[in-house]
């Protein structure tokens, strides 16, 4: 066997991506992480039932925001076995549901959580409007139940200014274009994520891969920027 190939840290990246945010951030990630000697398993989290975005209707938006406040699971259809094998990290992503995980995300913790992450250093990378902290809070603590060693926390927030960006979010997902709408486009200029965020992941997981690969405790790398959480 090649010995760089031999030594290459693997990876394992399970993601939820709803609106693909969190699907956008992770592919200049991964982009960033490929620069280093490493192995990368991408592992997407399928709910059984298709969840539509945007959700269509402002009735519908409320019943859903009222779900995911009270951490409401929506099942998902099984992992691959590989997600079971050793790796050097895991990264676990997704996107903030009313200041919680989403609901894929919470089933596949409380299903196969304590087989994947027992043991294993877990990064984890949270797409949100801008209140991550007791999404954060409550993942983590629910990582660490299941054996997880929790390194760090890669956070990007959307850069609308507050109340717009909340206003904002809230129409997108009801199947509404306030970017488009005169009385909010001049506060509110785009949902999601910006393109130097998109780049300044590719960079995170640039000095994410270095670190990994110098075998550095992932607890010191610096994912506190001005432009991921904006």
């Amino acid at each position: 066997m090649d010995q760089r190939s031999s030594d290459k840290k693997r990876i394992l990246l399970v993601y939820y991506s709803f609106s693909s945010q969190t699907k956008n951030l992770l592919q200049a990630l991964v982009a960033g992480l490929k620069d280093s000697n490493v192995k990368i398993l991408l592992e997407r989290l399928e709910p059984v039932e298709r969840l539509r975005f945007p959700i269509g209707s402002i009735p519908k938006t409320v019943g859903m925001m009222i779900l995911t406040f009270f951490r409401w699971r929506f099942p998902i259809k099984p992992i691959s076995q590989k997600c079971y094998d050793d790796y050097d990290l895991i990264i676990l992503a997704g996107p903030t549901w009313s200041y919680n995980p989403s609901g894929p995300v919470l089933s596949f913790i409380d299903r196969d959580g304590k087989k994947v992450f027992k043991g294993k250093r877990v990064v984890s990378l949270i797409s949100c409007r801008g209140y991550w902290r007791v999404h954060w809070y409550g993942l983590k603590y629910m990582l660490k139940k299941c054996g997880a060693i929790v390194s760090n926390v890669i956070v990007f927030c959307h850069t609308n200014p507050e109340p717009w960006r909340t206003i904002g979010v809230f129409l997108k997902l009801a199947g509404r274009i306030p970017e488009k709408k005169s009385w909010i486009s001049s506060y509110y200029k785009k949902y999601g994520h910006t393109r130097q965020q998109v780049a300044e992941a590719r960079r995170f997981g640039e000095i994410l891969g270095k670190a990994l690969a110098e075998d550095r405790p992932l607890e010191s790398v610096d994912f506190d920027s001005s432009i991921s959480r904006s």
